[in-house]
């Protein structure tokens, strides 16, 4: 179709600058067209491939044996090695809905050797102390947060070397005492163990 045609005769008297604009706006939408049809058919069609997982941090905890009913392991802690030796609760009363696992362990660290903690499971409320029984000696155990610690770690650990019966009682936050029940058997030979991977420097 001729401008002619399009504007009347008075295309004619149209400078060619005037022609060039109007032809252009004719042809806008064509070519916005085509520019939108070539960036489809350059879109790829298959997602970006996902990144591979990474790998498992390394340092972590290694079994060095079982030992009756107490476990012992080593893990890496900065450049240093850590061992431990630990017993989760064989019971525990009152049964409390939500609450994490109770553990004893006992910990060697270079420069630092019989740490003993007791993971509550629940948060202590602040300034709480736990009661530790083992046999007839009852030790006391300041807390943090989930976790309760003995001032006299040796104590604790000698006395564990002959126990019977271990019982820690604690005060929860809802004004209850629970008692949680452990196993000595196995201490000695899982203390032994730890011993030896982590010998005193």
């Amino acid at each position: 179709m001729s401008t002619q045609r399009l504007f009347g005769a008075g295309a004619l008297r149209m400078s060619h600058l005037m022609r060039a604009f109007l032809l252009t706006i004719l042809l806008a939408p064509a070519l916005v067209c085509a520019l939108a049809a070539t960036a489809v058919a350059q879109t790829p069609t298959t997602k970006p491939t996902a990144k591979p997982a990474p790998a498992a941090a390394p340092g972590g905890p290694k079994s060095i044996g079982s030992f009756d009913d107490w476990q012992a392991a080593t893990y890496t802690e900065g450049n240093q090695t850590v061992c431990y030796a630990f017993v989760k609760a064989r019971q525990s009363a009152p049964p409390l809905q939500g609450r994490g696992e109770a553990v004893l362990t006992v910990t060697h660290r270079t420069g630092l050797r019989d740490s003993v903690a007791f993971t509550a499971g629940f948060d202590y409320a602040a300034g709480a102390e736990a009661e530790v029984a083992i046999d007839a000696a009852k030790i006391a155990f300041y807390t943090a947060k989930r976790s309760a610690f003995a001032r006299d770690g040796r104590a604790v650990v000698m006395a564990l070397q002959k126990a019977q019966k271990v019982v820690i009682t604690s005060p929860h936050p809802q004004k209850i005492k629970v008692a949680d029940t452990f196993s000595p058997k196995g201490f000695g030979k899982a203390y032994e163990a730890i011993g030896k991977a982590c010998p005193p420097k």
